[in-house]
């Protein structure tokens, strides 16, 4: 193949943008954060506002009375609200039960907009700190919990669970967090231990955070309630932890500061799913932090609980975000990068590079693009040793740009450091890894990458090709030029 000009050359070089993109090395957020955040959960949010509690099936909920609709109920409503301000204790525990029943319809969308209208959401605050009347206390914050939630769309019978951060905020503004955290204790009953965790965690939960002030009041609460044995409470502590965990590095830093890392660890390997995928999805919230918030969790045993994670019988979704925060820590430090050498973990992700399903594929190319990126060339050629060049090149003919790019930016390092090695004399003047792409058919897929439709994968493998081959097919750059 004929050698390019260096003029030619020279302008392809300065329109491509080399290596992985600082900004995106640690990943806030992942791709379908919607999808996990739902995850087991919607069914449990439509049974939670139906459900009875235990105390009060037998004496609250006892109704035979006929079916009324929702416009008769609200044609009512000045009267129940009239109930809920100024009756006596048990005329305002039944008018909340009201209301509770109100915003609990299935069949409809709640009238969430109608009850906070009524002004009683202060009298809902107010009563979660009456003691004397557990009931009370429990319908309070059962109908805070609904009005918190909201709703997105309502689909006949279905409803699918929104982020309604204008209704939760309301419930916040009114001063709800203080007198709900007090509720949740060691010596509160489970009944109103799960209520009051749910609407806590709807509490935590929306497109913009709450204060970091309520977060701070929030944690040792959360951290408390993580070393409960109650699984139910256990999955909504844990996702108010998550949901918390999604912000700035401030507020990640008071999570640390909590105490919760060790024990979310320790989550991990519980069996049910429905926690171990918020504590997963908590610390890796954390390790997008800086290098210090990240050795926090590396300094709290976090990699060989991942490393279970990996190689065990897990569902995708777990192993893929186990994947995730290994990504995130290589993301890291050289010391980092070793942390997870040491922990074992690279084979298993070159399995899961090599055997895995798309989706936990393109996380474990994450983590070892980042670990090449980064770093030393003694860590690179432990990575190759365990076979990440044929994993990485075996990439190169999938359609998904991004995972394109990824493999061949982990390339790039990796022959930059057999460069190095080369120019050592360690493998008498030969880059042993630029052999050991052309043994994996490598070569040949970088050079069918030249006419890329996308601009950062034809100019990288340009670059490589012209940098580790000295060659590079001026006709395939020519064709795609054309199209551009």
């Amino acid at each position: 193949m004929p050698l390019r000009s260096p003029a030619r050359t020279e302008v392809r070089k300065k329109a491509y943008k080399t290596g992985i993109d600082p900004d995106q090395a640690r990943r806030r957020r992942e791709e379908n954060l919607v999808i996990i955040r739902k995850s087991r959960r919607e069914e449990n949010l439509l049974k939670k506002r139906r459900e009875l509690p235990a105390f009060a099936a037998a004496s609250l909920d006892n109704d035979t009375s006929p079916l009324v609709s929702v416009d008769e109920k609200l044609k009512n409503l000045p009267a129940i609200v009239q109930r809920v301000c100024y009756g006596d204790p048990q005329m305002q525990l039944e008018a909340t039960t009201e209301f509770r029943k109100l915003l609990s319809i299935v069949t409809s969308p709640p009238p969430i907009e109608e009850v906070i209208k009524a002004g009683v959401v202060p009298w809902f605050v107010k009563f979660l700190s009456r003691y004397d009347m557990p009931e009370l206390q429990f319908e309070a914050a059962w109908t805070l919990t609904n009005i918190a939630c909201g709703t997105s769309e309502h689909t006949n019978l279905i409803i699918e669970q929104g982020e309604s951060p204008s209704c939760r905020d309301m419930v916040l503004h009114h001063g709800a967090l203080i007198p709900l955290l007090a509720q949740l204790n060691g010596r509160a009953k489970m009944s109103m231990l799960r209520n009051a965790t749910w609407t806590l965690s709807n509490l935590c939960r929306g497109t913009t955070p709450i204060l970091i002030g309520q977060i701070r009041a929030a944690l040792p609460v959360l951290c408390f309630l993580i070393q409960l044995s109650d699984e139910e409470v256990l999955v909504d502590a844990c996702w108010s932890i998550s949901y918390l965990s999604d912000g700035s590095n401030e507020i990640i830093q008071a999570i640390i500061e909590s105490g919760v890392c060790p024990i979310l660890i320790k989550l991990l390997l519980h069996p049910s799913e429905t926690i171990c995928i918020p504590a997963l999805k908590t610390l890796g919230n954390i390790v997008t932090g800086d290098d210090t918030q990240t050795q926090v969790v590396i300094d709290n045993g976090a990699l060989p609980y991942l490393f279970q994670l990996l190689t065990r019988r897990n569902k995708k979704v777990i192993k893929r975000h186990a994947c995730w925060i290994i990504s995130n820590i290589t993301a890291g430090n050289k010391d980092q990068i070793q942390a997870v050498i040491d922990a074992n973990i690279i084979h298993p992700l070159v399995q899961l590079l090599q055997n895995a399903e798309f989706d936990i594929k393109k996380e474990a190319a994450w983590a070892l693009s980042n670990s090449m990126t980064g770093g030393s060339h003694d860590q690179i050629r432990v990575l190759v040793n365990h076979g990440c060049i044929k994993a990485m090149c075996a990439l190169l003919s999938r359609p998904e740009p991004r995972v394109v790019t990824l493999c061949l930016d982990g390339l790039a390092n990796v022959l930059k450091a057999g460069e190095a090695e080369k120019e050592s004399g360690r493998y008498e003047a030969v880059n042993i890894y630029a052999q050991m792409i052309i043994e994996c058919d490598g070569l040949d897929k970088i050079e069918s990458l030249q006419g890329h439709h996308n601009s950062k994968i034809s100019d990288k493998s340009v670059e490589i090709l012209e940098k580790y081959w000295g060659r590079v097919d001026l006709e395939a750059v020519e064709i795609f030029s054309s199209f551009g």
